[in-house]
């Protein structure tokens, strides 16, 4: 099992969130971790969140069985239909009832998705053992929202981890999804990040 540097400190309903993904992510047959936010905070980067974000195998099985693994630890849609949204859209979009907080199970069926969750490290977060994405994964995945915030977490990531990541892989994988998401200038929006986190 992987140590983060600090155990995170949560506050009492992110804690709650937290702990409902964890034991429904402990139940599924198909793995599933802890991406977003979240993710990035265990892995060393003091920022705010307000969601949860995991991702699950989409071989996990019937979306219906899926949402009822996660309603048996009180997160239920919170939207109209999320079945059907998340077919449409690979999201299941719930809600942890007890704290109120939204969180967001993305269906993990691309190559790079799976393989991240095969080599997610256990963290302790929030005093919750969860499955938690890598630093080099985290810094793929954010390279695809590439908002704001996912800018400074991918600095931040590659400021504390950087030395010990495959760039190589991160690079080519950026460059891979980029052109199937018709961003051609993320590459090098990434290398300009990557070069001020390396500094």
């Amino acid at each position: 099992m992987a140590a983060s540097r600090a155990e995170p400190v949560l506050k009492a309903p992110l804690r709650a969130a937290v702990a409902a993904v964890a034991r429904s992510l402990s139940q599924l047959p198909a793995p599933g971790m802890l991406i977003g936010g979240i993710a990035v905070i265990a892995r060393g980067v003091p920022r705010t969140t307000r969601d949860v974000d995991a991702t699950v195998s989409a071989q996990t099985g019937p979306l219906e069985d899926l949402l009822r693994i996660f309603e048996k630890q009180d997160l239920g849609q919170r939207i109209d239909d999320a079945l059907t949204f998340a077919q449409a859209n690979q999201v299941l979009l719930l809600r942890h009832a007890p704290s109120g907080v939204d969180v967001d199970v993305s269906l993990a069926w691309l190559p790079f998705e799976l393989e991240a969750i095969q080599a997610a490290d256990e963290l302790t977060v929030g005093e919750i053992q969860v499955p938690v994405a890598r630093p080099e994964d985290l810094v793929i995945y954010k390279a695809i929202a590439w908002r704001p915030q996912d800018q400074q977490d991918v600095e931040r990531l590659l400021t504390l981890h950087g030395d010990r990541m495959d760039l190589v892989r991160v690079r080519r994988i950026v460059t891979e999804l980029s052109d199937a998401l018709e961003a051609p200038e993320r590459p090098a929006e990434l290398e300009r990040v990557i070069q001020r986190g390396l500094e």
